[in-house]
């Protein structure tokens, strides 16, 4: 058997392969053995079928199955062997396969396109800079976040006339739908100019209005729709209850309900405590935010040439569903995704970052402890983390496994390029935040 690799560029080359009968004749003989031995044919006894017969039967297809999973083993294990780094898979080239001459040739021809990873450069150090956005959280903050708080644990009432503030319980009337859905408007989302309008409503009160020129928000309205989402223009709203929280006193109640009993005794513990939890919960959207920020400015400064044309025919042939239009949108995606998994190869491996197996343990062990988070994990279910860990990892064939290996992965680098790049943060307020990033 002769193989051989054809440079065509950086990125791109062709495995050739030759092979000639002596190379897989012998495997053919040994496979017509096994089935004359096992093959149960009309007329002759089973294991006394002559090789004449099994030949003439299956000969053909016996020939094509030991061909081709000798060629695909060797393609590999050339890769392999060579260390050669593949983009994607290889392609054969099915143009020669199906030129191939099964029943009279003795000699095949095969041929591979394959893309390779290029050598590049990363650099991580002090010069590259990331400009990124820390929350400041303030006054206006923290009393947003009360009045949200005090809403959310108020107590619910129904008057019988609608007011600011309030929400509406009704459904949308539609022109032959006998069970329209029920839906909520909340009077927050509507147009300042178009509130009116809802002020002193009754149930059974219908008001008509346009809902595009009401709702601008499009989550609100597409939320407020519901089924009915493909509605535009003037629609016909029924309202059959009136809904109005009274906002809760700040006292030992809220607090209670809010971080649990006795957790915080004072107003001023509380509000203390409320600045921490916003704090972090801003810290960690921001730190993804950062996350992304390095990622795109690693991706942004590091030149490296794919095989874009043989990678969109691989993406091709990966899936046949999808069209050459939906692969050069999302190409670019791809390929930033492509890149990013590149350069935190290469520095992990400059650097000897490794994921171990207790890393992702550990790591399944905390994800769980944070989905009881809220409720706290009882000493029984803490003494039993292990087990739940690991029938997590183990489920879905080891994909939960392999995902959360990436993730600690991903964080082990996100953490060492922090440490050696120059980050530069901006304080910004929580509208301002929602503005830029």
């Amino acid at each position: 058997m002769d193989i051989q690799l054809d440079q065509i560029s950086k990125t791109e080359a062709l495995i050739k392969i030759n092979l000639k009968e002596a190379d897989y004749q012998p495997k053919v003989e040994e496979k017509i053995k096994e089935y004359s031995k096992k093959a149960n044919i009309k007329g002759f006894r089973q294991g006394k079928v002559p090789k004449g017969v099994i030949q003439k039967m299956y000969g053909k297809s016996i020939l094509v199955d030991e061909i081709n999973h000798m060629v695909s083993h060797k393609v590999m294990d050339y890769i392999k062997e060579n260390e050669i780094e593949l983009l994607g898979e290889p392609l054969p080239n099915q143009e020669k396969v199906e030129g191939l001459d099964w029943d009279n040739g003795s000699e095949f021809d095969f041929e591979y396109s394959i893309g390779m990873a290029p050598e590049f450069e990363v650099k991580v150090d002090s010069k590259v800079k990331v400009d990124t956005f820390s929350i400041k959280v303030d006054d206006a903050l923290i009393n947003e976040t009360l009045d949200n708080l005090k809403k959310q644990f108020g107590e619910m009432t129904n008057p019988e006339q609608s007011a600011e503030g309030d929400s509406l319980y009704g459904f949308i009337q539609v022109e032959g739908q006998e069970e329209p859905a029920g839906t909520t408007l909340d009077l927050t989302n509507v147009e300042k100019k178009s509130l009116k309008k809802f002020l002193e409503q009754k149930s059974g009160d219908v008001v008509e209005f346009d809902v595009e020129k009401t709702i601008k928000d499009e989550a609100a309205r597409a939320q407020f729709l519901g089924e009915n989402k493909d509605l535009t223009g003037k629609i016909k709203f029924e309202i059959k209850n009136i809904n109005r929280t009274i906002p809760a006193e700040l006292n030992q109640e809220l607090f209670d309900k809010v971080f649990g009993k006795d957790a915080v005794k004072t107003e001023e513990e509380f509000i203390e405590k409320v600045r921490t939890a916003i704090s972090e919960n801003y810290n960690r959207e921001t730190d993804g935010y950062t996350q992304l920020k390095i990622r795109d400015k690693f991706i942004e400064d590091t030149k490296i040439e794919l095989p874009d044309e043989f990678l969109k025919r691989w993406l091709k042939l990966s899936n046949q569903e999808i069209t050459d239009e939906q692969i050069e949108q999302e190409y670019p995606l791809y390929t930033n995704d492509l890149k990013w998994s590149m350069i935190k190869s290469k520095i992990a491996k400059a650097n000897e970052i490794n994921v171990e197996q207790e890393e992702v343990v550990e790591a399944a062990k905390n994800m769980i402890r944070q989905q009881f988070g809220s409720m706290g994990m009882s000493e029984q279910m803490e003494a039993n983390i292990d087990t739940f860990a690991m029938n997590y990892l183990q489920a879905e064939e080891g994909k939960n496994y392999r995902q959360l290996q990436e993730n600690v992965f991903n964080d082990k680098i996100i953490s060492f390029l922090k440490d050696k790049v120059t980050i530069k943060s901006k304080e910004v307020t929580a509208e301002e935040y929602k503005e830029k990033a």
